[in-house]
This record gives structure tokens, sequence and C-alpha cells, in this order.
């Protein structure tokens, strides 16, 4: 828990340009490169490098409980972390750890024992954060919560078209990702074989092994482009997931009150296809589409058993003609990721897809990483090894 004699004040926050404000250090510190030099009382000179971290954290996860796990994580974090890295904007000689976050639309200083609040005004503001953090130099930006803050946190990554770490037009500083996680779904930390435990994940993040991961991005015609690093799917998948983010306080079960409710009017659909640039196909009768660069979404299902987040591929799985008995009677298949030798399911490892419904009815959902995007057409396409993951 905080400390009870803990200094509040709050100030309002421009999401649009949010900043850090460093602290003036004593000794002879490089604050920009995070180094920091110390003098002896023998004249000896030692020098090392703090690592900068910067959490991002949505305490309305798994019905609230992230806030109340992520409230208990602290002190441990601060006793494995503190003594070398500098989360977030500065670290005191006597290694005070100060640490940027997100909490319940707030953007928090924790500087024991004082506690400033920087008051946002919604979603999406943990992509600007983490914009800022990268640009400001921080060495990763840890997502603690579920997929759906996993999600914002890589699309914060990217700013029109291009990593935010190249955006001065050369890659001198790369910003890793990290994930403890904390949320409903946590579908991408199954990949991995993660478990919920956040004194694992903080072990994962001091190690500080990265590994690079490959990340989606979707084309709406020129639009803006949006990323996802999980599933991205369309049609009835998507569908009953826009209704499983209605009933999050249901927690799992949220996914089969959202199934159900998309199935009342379901129909499935003819959509054209092209591959890696190629021909135009027709896939009749379509009722999901799924995009994975990971193998799991919907709270386990194994959808795309063949996802490898860092081989340069997406797995697409298509499923045909289902009728609603069919989910019943093959969703054992889904979750243990033997559907693949199911009839009217098909897969294939690609580079880039494009998906237009035949009938052009502008009523086809599509989303990633659990989050809504709106409806067809849309272009996917895998950027390799696109960041820097803390994997191990």
């Amino acid at each position: 828990m905080l400390r009870s004699n803990c200094c509040i004040s709050v100030r309002p926050y421009t999401a649009k340009q949010p900043s850090f404000h460093r602290l003036h250090h004593p000794i002879s510190s490089s604050l920009s490169s995070g180094r920091i030099t110390l003098h002896g009382g023998d004249g000896s000179v030692s020098s090392f490098r703090l690592r900068d971290l910067v959490f991002v954290v949505n305490p309305q996860g798994a019905n609230g409980r992230t806030a109340k796990e992520w409230k208990k994580l602290l002190p441990y974090l601060r006793t494995r972390l503190g003594k070398d890295c500098n989360v977030s904007v500065y670290l005191t000689v006597c290694y005070a750890l100060v640490a940027c976050v997100w909490v319940c639309g707030y953007y928090c200083l924790l500087t024991p024992p004082q506690i400033k609040e920087y008051l946002t005004s919604g979603p999406s503001h943990a992509i600007d954060i983490t914009r800022e953090a990268i640009r400001d130099g921080a060495d990763a930006v840890i997502a603690v919560g579920g997929d759906g803050t996993l999600h914002e946190v890589v699309n914060g990554f990217f700013w029109e078209g291009k990593p935010v770490s190249n955006l001065n037009g050369e890659a001198s500083h790369s910003a890793a990702l990290g994930l403890i996680p904390l949320g409903t779904g946590s579908d991408f930390a199954r990949t991995f074989g993660w478990d919920n435990d956040p004194c694992e994940a903080v072990e994962r993040i001091a190690r500080g092994v990265r590994s690079s991961v490959d990340v989606g991005v979707i084309d709406h015609k020129g639009s803006d482009l949006h990323y996802f690093i999980n599933v991205a799917d369309v049609h009835l998948s998507a569908k009953a997931g826009f209704y499983a983010s209605k009933y999050k306080k249901f927690g799992s079960l949220c996914y089969v009150i959202g199934a159900l409710q998309a199935f009342m009017g379901h129909h499935n659909r003819d959509m054209r296809i092209k591959v890696n640039g190629g021909e135009w196909e027709i896939y009749p009768q379509v009722t999901a589409l799924c995009v994975g660069n990971a193998k799991y979404f919907g709270g386990g299902m194994k959808i795309t058993p063949n996802a490898v987040p860092g081989n340069g591929n997406l797995e697409v799985v298509v499923l045909q003609d289902f009728k609603w008995y069919d989910f019943i009677l093959k969703l054992h298949t889904l979750y243990n990721g033997t559907h693949l030798s199911v009839n009217n399911v098909s897969s294939r490892s690609v580079q880039s897809i494009e998906i237009e419904e035949v009938s052009e009815s502008g009523s086809i959902y599509v989303q990633s990483d659990g989050e809504h995007l709106g409806f067809l057409p849309r272009k996917f396409q895998v950027l390799p090894g696109a960041i820097d993951m803390i994997i191990s």
C-alpha cells in the first residue's frame, strides 16, 4: 500500500504534449544519457548507467484488481529495481524511487513520500505518455494490465508510420517494451507461457533480457495506421469482442456474453482476400477471420496456434460457413488449438493481407488486441522485429 503520509497534488495534464520534468542532481551527472558519475573519498571515479523505466498502469483492468495489485507490488518493485533503475524520471543518490504511472486516468509522479498526480482526460493517453517517454530517452515502457493497456503502449511506440525512436532520423536509442500482465484477458502473455504473477514479471524486467518481436499494422484506405501485437480479427469474433467490452465487470465471462450477443442476427458473408500483393481470391460464407502475430485471444482461445511473434509472418485463420451449434460442438478445439483440422477452417502464413466484403455493406466488424477499430475494408501487414521486448 502507499504511505498514508503522502502529500497529493492534482494538476491538469495536456495529453498532446506530455512532459517529464527532470530534477537537478547535486553530483556530477549526465541525465540525458542516464549516466551518473560518483566521486569517492579516495578520489576514485566510478560511472554506471541507470535504466530509465516508465510504467503505464490501467487500474480499471480486471474490475479494479489491477489497481489493488499494483499498490501491493510497489514496495517489492522499489526494493527490486530501486538500486539500479531510474524508474521513469530520476534516481537520487540515495536511490529514492521515482515512477511515472498512468493510474485511474491520472498521470502520476511517485516520489516517496510524495505523490503528484497529473489529470488526463480519458482513454488513449497511454499512447501519448509512451511516445513522450521514448522521446525522453526511456530504456523501457512497461504496460501494467491486460491486452488493452498493452495495445495502447504498443501504438505509442509509433508516430505517423515511423518508430518514435527514429523521428530524428537516427536510431541512436531503442526503448524496450515490457509487460506486467494483470488484466482480464492477458492473452498475449499466454503465448510466452507467462502467469499473471506480478513479482515474476518484475524479475523479468530486472533482468532486462530483450528480444525483437514483430508488430502488425492495419491500414484503412491511407488513413492513420493502427498497430497490434497480438491478434486482429474480422466479422463474428470482432463483433463478439465489441460486445464483450461492455461486460468487463463479469471478468472472463464477458467473452461468453459477447459471443452470445454477437450470434444474434449474425450472417456469414462473402469476402475478397489479397495475400502478399497477389491476386484477389473469393472466400465464400466467412464466419470469422483472424490475423495472428501471437497465438491466443478471447480469454484463452488458441485461435492462431502457429503464430510466432518473431518469425516475420502473420498467421491467418479463416472459419467459413459455421453455424451457432458448430461453435458449441467445436469450442474445445478453439481453446486447445486443434481447430485447424476441422472442416471449413483454413490457415496460411502471410506478410500482408487485404480484406474486403464482396457486397460492401460496411457492417463487418474489425478489431485488434480486443479494441474495436471500425469496419472493413482493411489491409494487415507485419513489421518484422519492430519492437524490442523484455522477455526473460
